[in-house]
Parts: structure tokens; sequence; C-alpha cells
């Protein structure tokens, strides 16, 4: 084969061989210049205390990592800031995809700021990826005011695939937020469905969110939902669904008549707002202050925070028994052969987890 390069035509003249690439890396950069140095726990405790966000995140971080150093640290970081915590109204806030939820928390969040002062965090849940298991963070997107408000802090986390999407580690970034000072925090739940129980057992006040004409008030399917709603709020009164709203609200009202009585004692109220125009949103707030003040003074505020702490003392315990069940590396060799036996026929399901957990408890 002629190469051209060789022909008569082009004698005399030479090919040189290219220029060596370069490397896109600055052969100068220092790497160590850059690596952010690692706060021990005191210090972190300390930074929360002052109320540095950066530590903060950082800490939240710390909690919802999976890693075991990861996590020894975490828990030291929380019980140091124990004493700190408690001093805060927990508003748990939930509804079906498209109520408004995080219109809502902007328009709600930037209203207590304003008009009452404090400061506010937001624990936005973000659904995982049964796929993949990533999630798009992008509910801060949405609550413009409240993402450049200064008094407010805005966390969204993954569900990672915990029940019914409420993260399993937003009570200790609720105990890492009270010590930081925030005096209000809300706590953002994926959508309708199991979520709102394990959200009910970390808040002081669970916000339902409804739209009008989609049915739900004449659903018997959402009574579980409605029987730990402390309010109800009507997203979207305006314009020509003003009537609709008012119509939901009366049927809703009318559905509560036939549940049994809170153990609060109070009956739980439905109103009508607009986030998009920010109509009743003072209504909206002076009911949660009119709550919170009446189970104060009848003792049922201390009692459910006793009984949430004790709801997750136990729920710790059940995660801790099934993490240590399945990281053994004598269930892991087993699990394999016990999954083979109960697809071949030999073994019933139920059998073959008895006899995983026999060997696991009597080991």
């Amino acid at each position: 084969m002629i190469h051209p390069e060789n022909s008569e035509e082009y004698k005399g003249l030479t090919v040189n061989s290219g220029v060596t690439q370069q490397s896109t890396v600055n052969p100068y950069l220092n790497r160590m210049r850059f690596r952010r140095r690692q706060l021990s726990a005191a210090e972190m405790v300390e930074g929360i205390v002052k109320g540095d966000i950066t530590v903060l995140s950082q800490a939240v971080t710390l909690v919802e990592s999976v890693n075991p150093d990861h996590q020894a640290k975490a828990q030291e970081v929380i019980e140091k800031c124990l004493p700190y915590s408690g001093n805060s109204i927990r508003i748990g806030i939930s509804g079906v995809p498209g109520a408004g939820k995080s219109t809502s928390i902007d328009v709600f969040g930037t209203h207590v700021l304003e008009q009452h002062g404090g400061k506010l965090a937001v624990l936005a849940i973000d659904p995982s990826s049964e796929r993949s298991k990533g999630s798009i963070l992008g509910d801060k997107t949405r609550m413009e005011k409240l993402a450049v408000h200064p008094k407010s802090f805005i966390r969204p986390s993954p569900s990672a695939g915990s029940l019914g999407g409420v993260a399993r580690k937003t009570r200790e970034t609720i105990i890492l937020c009270e010590a930081a000072g925030f005096d209000k925090i809300f706590v953002e739940t994926v959508g309708v469905g199991q979520s709102e129980t394990a959200c009910h057992s970390m808040v002081d006040f669970f916000l339902l969110l409804q739209v009008a004409g989609t049915g739900d008030e004449l659903q018997g399917i959402k009574r579980g939902i409605m029987e730990i709603s402390d309010g109800i709020v009507i997203n979207k009164c305006d314009g020509e669904n003003v009537d609709r709203c008012h119509m939901a609200a009366t049927n809703f009202r009318n559905a509560l008549h036939f549940f049994p009585k809170p153990e609060s004692g109070w009956l739980p109220k439905v109103m009508c707002y607009s986030g998009f125009y920010g109509t009743g949103v003072k209504e909206v707030w002076d009911m949660i202050y009119e709550y919170i003040a009446f189970v104060k003074q009848n003792g049922y505020f201390q009692y459910r925070r006793n009984e949430q702490s004790k709801y997750w003392m136990y729920e710790t315990i059940n995660e801790q028994l099934r993490n240590s069940f399945y990281h053994n590396a004598d269930i892991k060799a087993m699990l394999k052969t016990a999954e083979q036996a109960v697809l071949n026929g030999e073994k019933t399901s139920f059998a073959a987890a008895g006899d995983l957990l026999d060997f696991y408890f009597k080991k």
C-alpha cells in the first residue's frame, strides 16, 4: 500500500510528530488546599448552637449518611444538641400531589416570618426513584421567597425508600434545627399515604391541604388521613373556584362530625384560602396558634411529644434489628439458598423466613 506522504511529489517534506496532549489538570494545583477540614462533634455542636447554617447543613448530611462512622458521630452530635432542642412549633404539611404544598409553604413561611419573627426550617421530603434510587431535590426552586429569606433554612431530603416517603432521619434533623435556634419547623411529606402516619408522629400540628372538585371530600378511603389532621385547608379558593371550595369545606365539616373526637379535645377546623393570591393566610396561622395554645393549656402538647419519643424509640429498635439481620454474614450466605428453595416450591415463604430467623436468634 502506497501512502500519499511517500509520493515523489512530496519528496523532501517531513512529517513531524504531533504535540503530546497535556493533562487538563493543573500540575501545580494543591489538592490538599481545597479539602475541607473535618469538624469534630464538639465543634459541630458549637457551630449549630451559634446558628451557623453551613455547620448545620454538614450535620444534617452526617445524619443522613449510611456510613457507620458517620452514624456514630451523628448520634454524638444529636445527643449534645438535645438540651438545646424542643423549643419550636413543629408543623406537618401534607396533601395530594398538585394541592400546592410547596407554594403554600412559601406563602405560610413568608407570612409568619414577617408577622411573628423568629426563624423557620423547612424539611421537604423528595420521593426517591425506585429504579435509580435518586431524587431531584427540586422543592427549593418552588419556594422562591423562602429560598432567599435570611431567616429560613430549606433542606430537601431524599425519602430513600423509607416508609411512605418520610425520610428516616427527619426526626433527628428536627433536633438539630431546634438547637440552631429555629422556632418554627415545617415537615412536608410526599403525598397522601402511609408517610402521613410517620409525619404525624414527629409534629405538633398536622395540616392537610386539599383542592376542591377532586371528589376527595366524599371518599371514605381518606378517613385515615382526615382522622389525624388537626386542620384542613382547601387551597386555590380564587376566581371561579370559590363556590366549589366553600362547598367542599362544608362537606369536610360534615364528614368530621362522624369521626370520634380526637384525644386532644380539639375539633379540627376546615378553612379555604388561596396560596397564589395569598388570601386567608393569616386565618390559617391564627388557627395553628389557637390550637397550640389549646393543647398546651390542657397538657396534651407535652403528652403527645412524650408519646412521639416512645414511638421513635421502638421504631429505632425495629430498624436496628432489621439492619443487624441483613448485614449478618451467615444470613447473607443462607438467603440465596432459602430464596431458591421458595422458588423451587420446596418451602413456603413463611417457613423459609422462620428458619432464617430461628438460626439468627439461636446463633
